[in-house]
């Protein structure tokens, strides 16, 4: 058993070096708290046996001092040992300097002082970062203690005006462990009851299952008065415990009395004031009574500290991996995260990354939504026949004729109106390809974790690569939204009435021609377009049952159920005649007052004719729309692909390589971040003393855990 409390020792050393407190780790010790002038430095000299600790006014212990207490032969000491008459032999060693040997105690104060003063300055200012003390005696037990500012009220000289706080939050740091023993060290000359340590013990250990109290200066109580009431749990009960301890006096110290001899007294006084408590106090009993605690405690406490600290080595493995190796070869470095940042782009395009996204649409498979859904739906919701009124028809049929009236419909109205819908699939066509665009900048941020972290380690290339990759996909935007307007100007270049797609309209509008053309002007037989189109599925057209089809209902009727019949306009060359007057006598018309009429105001009703014409015109501009936009629908995303996706997936890599993969801006981009470098370093130090911690404990037997 006795070999716990060393194994604890050497854990506090580990983490002590690397300036990680031991709350970090949760190792079982015992913390030391008190107010200022509570007698603990006194108490900490009389389980020592020496006089080695500052003193002074105000806040004199101002960094936590780890204290190691090894029970120890002579002959182990690593130099000669003087030994004083009557002195304890003892030496020491500071794990700032483990070099050096001290053997005069008088320099371990001077030390502690120095290295005090060389991290918060000489003038009363504190740190959290502890300095670590091993003592050395066959007079001493095994312990392990550490021992905290003491809580003060007012700052003085540089001290912060929350030193108040600060001291206080130090202290919670250590006592929030739940392996810490606390020992509340209140001078009997107080309201026991209004203990500031035990108050603050409270809070953390509200049932007081590891608090320790310890009642100093027992022989400047008042007259006439004694601490057996608080010594025996009457007035405030503490689980562990009250231990009570006569301080060395103000005289002895300048004195120098000896440590052993003020041990003696303050025995005698016990057995005189309380001689029935007098074998259950004193430092010796404490110091006794704290090895018993602490190897209970770390009896307890060491299973779970050896789980604890397997976890963690595991989780800050898993960090520094994240952070990446130290650079030995920069060039194949970069090569390396050039590589791997192309594929990791490729993959997240391809849908084949290893780690794809829940949370949201990205890479390719947003490309196939902008496709599919934004730009058909945008192209779904384009009426063929929007912003398109008879007057506009009207309008372009009286142009496409010059002055002379028109026989038959003339084709190049129906052209020119079929063009002016058709532009009208230009900017969706052309936001598609931002999209994208935007899309494929995008990925950058989803090429998965690893290289998001790679990048983090070097911002210069993370933003090198960046702008690379913009430069890339605006080369290649230009030549993909030409590509996209050129496909637009083909269908407007050439509008084929011949598709096969529209030659059943086509002979369907021939049939409608021919038989209002036969049977006069105003002429209206019973049957419908329906019955038209019937007669397109016989081999041979029939030009007497056509004659009986008339045009019923207003355009278009006949197509909200049957959009996909496509149709062409063939019969412009087929040579039928159309009505040239409308029926009923001539009227005399007031030129002038007809010409003062605007021409985009329809004042009168329309015609017969008129209202015939008009509508066999928006059937066919309807029907030959319909086929320029799924042509349209299924182009754009091939040439997208072909211009831009495909193009930046073959020729990424390369461009990276060819940019960045150049001997004068390799040490540039390859330079970490100091916080990066930073948390590296600390998390390879972390686990250099997690693999120590395991090894150390691992040299403990179960016989000794049990």
């Amino acid at each position: 058993m006795e070999s716990l409390i060393p194994v604890i020792s050497k854990l506090q050393d580990v983490f002590a070096a690397i300036g990680s407190r031991e709350a970090e780790i949760q190792l079982p010790q015992i913390v030391v708290v008190g107010s200022q002038s509570a007698g603990k430095s006194s108490v900490l000299e009389g389980i020592v046996g020496r006089d080695f600790l500052p003193r002074g006014t105000g806040v004199v212990t101002r960094r936590p001092l780890v204290l190691h207490l090894v029970h120890s032969h002579i002959d182990d000491c690593p130099v000669e040992l003087t030994v004083d008459d009557g002195e304890e032999p003892s030496w020491a060693v500071f794990e700032h300097n483990s070099s050096k040997v001290f053997t005069n105690f008088d320099e371990v104060r001077k030390e502690i002082e120095r290295e005090t003063d060389r991290v918060t300055g000489s003038n009363k200012g504190i740190s959290s970062n502890p300095i670590c003390l091993k003592i050395f005696s066959p007079h001493v037990v095994n312990l392990s203690l550490v021992d905290l500012p003491g809580i003060t009220r007012l700052p003085v000289g540089d001290q912060p005006p929350d030193i108040e706080d600060q001291i206080k939050d130090m202290i919670m740091t250590y006592i929030s462990n739940p392996n810490s023993i606390i020992l509340a060290v209140t001078p009997a000359n107080q309201d026991f009851a209004t203990s500031e340590p035990l108050k603050i013990a409270r809070e953390v250990d509200p049932d007081g299952g590891r608090t320790l109290a310890v009642l100093t200066k027992l022989d400047l109580m008042d007259h006439g008065t004694d601490a057996m009431d608080v010594l025996l749990g009457r007035v405030f009960p503490v689980k562990l415990g009250i231990i009570g301890v006569v301080n060395r006096s103000q005289a002895d110290i300048v004195n120098k009395k000896k440590i052993s001899e003020c041990i003696n007294d303050e025995q005698a006084f016990l057995l005189r004031k309380y001689p029935t408590l007098a074998q259950k106090n004193g430092t010796s009993y404490l110091a006794k009574t704290l090895n018993r605690l602490l190897m209970q405690h770390i009896r307890n406490c060491l299973p779970q500290l050896k789980s604890r600290v397997t976890a963690m080595s595991s989780q800050c493995q898993s960090m520094l991996s994240s952070y990446g190796e130290e650079i030995a070869d920069k060039k194949s470095t970069l090569l390396q995260i050039i590589t791997r940042f192309s594929t990791a782009y490729i993959a997240t395009i391809g849908g084949t990354a290893k780690n794809i996204e829940t949370t949201e649409l990205c890479g390719g498979a947003r490309i196939c939504y902008i496709f599919h859904e934004t730009f058909g739906n945008a192209l779904e919701a384009i009426n063929p026949l929007q912003n398109l009124t008879p007057l506009d028809i009207l309008t372009a049929i009286r142009n496409a004729t010059g002055p002379r009236p028109a026989l038959i419909l003339p084709q190049v109205s129906f052209e020119l109106l079929v063009k002016r819908q058709i532009k009208r699939l230009t900017d969706p066509s052309l936001s598609c390809v931002e999209l994208v665009h935007e899309e494929m900048q995008r990925i950058v941020q989803h090429c998965g974790i690893e290289i998001q972290q790679e990048m983090q380690r070097f911002p210069r290339l993370y933003d090198k690569i960046n702008s690379v990759v913009s430069t890339v996909l605006k080369s290649r935007l230009g030549p993909t939204k030409i590509f996209v307007e050129n496909l637009i100007d083909m269908e407007l270049a050439y509008i084929n009435t011949k598709h096969p797609e529209f030659a059943s309209e086509a002979a369907l509008v021939a049939l409608l021609k021919e038989s209002r053309t036969k049977d006069g002007p105003g002429v209206e037989k019973e049957g419908s377009l329906t019955a038209a189109a019937g007669q397109l599925s016989k081999p041979k057209i029939n030009s007497k049952s056509a004659s009986n089809v008339s045009l019923i209902g207003p355009a278009g009727d006949s197509l909200q159920n049957g959009e996909s019949s496509n149709t062409g306009l063939g019969w412009w060359f087929a040579g039928k005649s159309a009505d040239n007057s409308e029926s009923g006598s001539p009227k005399n018309v007031n030129l002038a007052q007809s010409n003062a009429v605007p021409e985009n105001t329809l004042t009168r009703k329309l015609t017969d004719r008129e209202q015939r014409d008009c509508q066999l015109i928006e059937r066919l501009i309807k029907n030959y729309f319909m086929i320029v936009r799924k042509r349209v629908q299924d182009g754009i995303p091939k040439a997208v692909m072909l211009f831009l996706v495909n193009y930046v997936e073959e020729h990424l890599q390369s461009e990276l390589i060819k940019q960045l993969y150049r001997n004068e801006i390799i040490d540039d981009l390859l330079s970490e971040s100091e916080a990066m470098s930073q948390r590296r370093k600390e998390a390879v130090e972390m686990l250099n003393a997690l693999k120590k911690a395991a090894v150390i404990i691992g040299e403990v037997r179960e016989t000794q855990m049990w």
